[in-house]
């Protein structure tokens, strides 16, 4: 079940009425107000569509901020939000770049704990009296 929705980000409607905006999720139930029939949209199988984001639908919604515009004053932007999943290989990209640059700065300094440890591990002959 994590790999379908990991594969299918929210969808969201954004309703721009006098330069105020408002953020719908198009996945949520329909609008709850008295509204026209054609605004209480059943809810389809996958959820709703940027298709459905469009003029009517805001001012289907009763939105406070939209409440006597006209609509032609109405904008609408539909996006989505990044999955899990998407967010999860940039933030494994983030981390291993971190981690690579973090090794880089130390290297330097591991190298010179390891020489000098090998120093101390190596074998070194004791000159005997004869000459």
């Amino acid at each position: 079940m994590t790999t379908a929705l990991a594969a299918s980000p929210t969808t969201f409607c954004k309703c721009t009425c006098a330069g105020n905006s408002t953020i719908i999720a198009l996945d949520g139930a329909p609008p709850t107000t008295t509204s026209p029939p054609h605004a209480l949209l059943e809810r389809k199988p996958g959820g709703r569509t940027c298709s459905d984001c469009n003029r009517q639908f805001c001012l289907d919604y009763n939105l406070p901020k939209c409440k006597n515009a006209k609509e032609e004053e109405v904008f609408t932007t539909c996006f989505q939000r990044d999955s899990a999943k998407d967010e999860a290989v940039v933030f494994i990209f983030i981390f291993t770049t971190v981690g690579l640059l973090v090794y880089a700065a130390v290297r330097p300094w591991v190298e010179q704990w390891a020489e000098k440890f090998r120093e101390r591990r190596s074998y070194i002959p004791v000159a005997s009296g004869e000459q």
